[in-house]
């Protein structure tokens, strides 16, 4: 009843009808998994949910989703939620990474599996890809194309993947001997609206990038745009690379270097660890780092005469 009153109190603040969340809370059932994830806009999170949900079906779990939209309180209704759903466990991308709220579902008995992003403050089963030397492997072929002013369009540092991508950006200038100029890093919350505000920023510099990378699939969209809007030709004006990869970004004009994630797989493999970690309770804890592949195409092509 404590958890119950809990949940409708987050509900109440965040203004979703309290007669909708009560009925949500159902009796108890072993055969559900919650999934919370940071944005289903990304379709990074689509092939996730694809593959998590195929390896459920598959021993006959059914899948509650949840989306946070990068919001914490949304997060900590939806932990209450799965509390008080009684889930058998729950695969999560943190909207941050150091949530207590999550210490709640393994006080509760639920096993808990982080995907993509780190929880720094748990010692839990992790899935996620190698992020800070593919982001160096990136930034260093920029530099390769004669780039010394490189923009950085990345998620905020207190999200895993965010700082571990800034640190392979760093890497990749440090290596080169060359300045980490504060100006041309830009972190927001990975979504559409702040990647184009961000680029914005980059491109009224007096003196902006010649090259800019983006952190993830929603931050590259908003930076295209922006760059479309400012009249500039990728890569004859300015060059661009990206984390992650979408199906249309290698059919646009240019197609665009990408740091691809394995996403499917590292939903699969986060599933099966959940399983596990429902019929193994007390093994020990496993964290599985995917390698992403770096594609070069046009995008970062040298213009001529550089």
């Amino acid at each position: 009843e404590e958890t119950r009153n809990r949940v409708l109190e987050v509900a109440a603040r965040l203004d979703y009808r309290p007669n909708r969340v009560a009925r949500s809370l159902r009796a108890q059932s072993s055969k559900i998994i919650g999934l919370i994830i940071s944005d289903i806009q990304n379709p990074f999170f689509t092939a996730v949910v694809r593959a998590v949900e195929d390896i459920a079906q598959a021993h006959e779990y059914f899948v509650l989703l949840c989306n946070t939209d990068e919001n914490r309180e949304k997060e900590a209704l939806y932990i209450e939620l799965m509390i008080a759903e009684r889930v058998a466990g729950v695969i999560v991308s943190p909207a941050v990474s150091s949530s207590s709220y999550y210490q709640m579902l393994l006080d509760a008995g639920i096993a808990v599996v982080a995907i993509d992003r780190r929880l720094h403050n748990l010692t839990i089963d992790t899935v996620h890809v190698e992020n800070r030397h593919a982001t160096a492997q990136v930034v260093s072929h920029l530099i390769n194309q004669g780039h010394t002013r490189i923009g950085a369009v990345i998620g905020t540092s207190d999200i895993s993947t965010g700082h571990e991508r800034q640190q392979g950006y760093l890497d990749a200038l440090r290596a080169r001997l060359l300045p980490a100029d504060p100006s041309l890093i830009r972190t927001g919350i990975p979504q559409i609206p702040i990647g184009y505000r961000l680029t914005q920023e980059l491109l009224a510099l007096p003196e902006p990038p010649t090259a800019i990378f983006t952190g993830n699939n929603l931050l590259t969209i908003g930076a295209l745009r922006a760059i479309h809007e400012a009249g500039l030709a990728v890569p004859d004006d300015i060059a661009v690379a990206a984390f992650d990869e979408m199906d249309w970004m290698f059919v646009i004009n240019p197609p665009l270097t990408v740091v691809a994630q394995p996403a499917y797989a590292m939903g699969e493999q986060a599933a099966k660890l959940l399983l596990q970690r429902i019929e193994e309770p007390e093994r020990a804890v496993v964290e599985i780092e995917l390698a992403p592949t770096v594609h070069i195409r046009q995008s970062s092509a040298r213009p001529v005469g550089r």
